[in-house]
């Protein structure tokens, strides 16, 4: 098995990798979490994602797409993250950081993204 096709082991329970990623706001937090190793503001990640789901520069990102992205994470989404282990969130001060889980989470988000793009290449 070479380095491009191993697959780092997930330190969770699998029930709890299907949870972290079977939202794709979710996914995204693995994916903008897996990229540092610094805490990352709520606020921060609402504007990433609003910025994704809206196809537009995060700095084009209304309030109202903000706060719509920031109620879901703090309402469910980091809370389940933190739940299962892949990531690490504080209600208290709003913050989030990676945990060990998330740089694996998000090489197995990356593989499978690329396998099913391909798979719809091929298709065509």
């Amino acid at each position: 098995m070479t380095d491009s096709t191993r697959y780092r082991s997930v330190p969770m329970e699998p029930d709890d990798a299907f949870k972290a990623i079977s939202n794709s706001r979710r996914r995204t937090v693995i994916l903008s979490l897996a990229r540092t190793d610094d805490v990352v503001d709520a606020s921060d990640l609402a504007v990433e994602i609003a910025a994704i789901e809206n196809l537009i520069d995060p700095s084009e990102v209304t309030s109202e797409q903000r706060t719509r992205v920031y109620v879901s994470l703090i309402q469910s989404h980091l809370e389940t993250l933190d739940t299962v282990g892949a990531a690490s969130y504080d209600d208290r001060s709003k913050q989030v950081a990676p945990t060990e889980a998330t740089a694996p989470l998000a090489e197995h988000i990356r593989q499978i993204s690329t396998a099913c793009y391909k798979h719809g290449e091929e298709a065509e």
